[in-house]
């Protein structure tokens, strides 16, 4: 009954967040501890959602469930599709208030946000520098350390993060995980996906 009310009683202490249902906070939670319990059998990618781990299943099989009515073309996604069928009706549902940029995706608009707001909740304790996200204080904390205890099997190059270590095995097995949901081009990081698709929004 709460999704009807409105109520969102449980509130995340870290960002303050408020979620309707207890599961919603448990799992929005692991975006703060990095936490991410569901493991890819082929990549051994971890997600932290089972639903992300089935959709990520996708791009080992090539398997395409969602077909655009208009031009036919297949997406793994079914918000890649509703994000695609926007180049047709020419519509930008999520708009900046600040600077009158345009997104398809709420999440993309709210990645923007920050570069106004400046909203930096992780702190590192050793140099103040601030991140948007837990993954990413995780990350840089390794450069005051000089740790890399992550190695590759192949070359036997060595990470400070395991991101670090499963981004270069892509450049052994070639594998081009992020694909552009309008022209179905792949690329290997997710930033250069972003960048290529504004260049479908200009």
């Amino acid at each position: 009954m709460l999704t009807h009310t409105g109520e969102r009683p449980h509130k995340c202490d870290v960002c303050q967040k408020r979620f309707t249902l207890r599961r919603s906070l448990k799992t929005h939670l692991m975006t703060h501890t990095g936490e991410r319990p569901h493991r890819c059998d082929v990549c051994q990618k971890r997600f932290a959602k089972p639903g992300n781990l089935k959709t990520h299943m996708l791009t080992h099989t090539d398997e395409r469930p969602y077909k655009c009515d208009v031009c036919q073309q297949q997406f793994t996604r079914r918000r890649n599709l509703n994000a695609h069928v926007l180049i047709h009706t020419g519509e930008s549902l999520h708009k900046c208030d600040v600077c009158q940029k345009q997104f398809t995706r709420n999440g993309e608009l709210k990645r923007h946000m920050l570069t106004h707001t400046r909203e930096w909740p992780h702190k590192c304790d050793m140099c103040d520098k601030q991140f948007a996200e837990h993954s990413g204080l995780k990350r840089h904390v390794l450069t005051h350390t000089a740790e890399k205890p992550h190695k590759c099997d192949l070359c036997h190059k060595k990470f400070p993060c395991d991101s670090s270590l499963k981004q270069h095995m892509m450049t052994h097995t070639g594998e081009r995980p992020h694909t552009c949901y309008v022209c179905q081009k792949r690329f290997t990081k997710c930033s250069h996906l972003q960048r290529h698709v504004h260049t479908h929004q200009k």
